[in-house]
């Protein structure tokens, strides 16, 4: 999928809910999911979305 394609709310939804899994996981930190979980309602593209997760297993898109 093309990065610079606006993300949807939808999408937006998805990472929050990957990055929740990553907490109760021990992956992130409290202030790590606070952090990216208020850059996700930013995000404009799915390339910023797509960096949010980078370092977390499996892919976005």
């Amino acid at each position: 999928m093309h990065q610079d394609v606006r993300a949807s709310d939808a999408e937006r939804d998805a990472v929050v809910e990957r990055l929740r899994r990553a907490l109760s996981q021990g992956r992130l930190t409290v202030h790590e999911f606070d952090t990216r979980t208020a850059a996700a309602y930013e995000a404009k593209t799915r390339g910023e979305l797509s960096e949010l997760t980078r370092d977390l297993p499996g892919s976005l898109w």
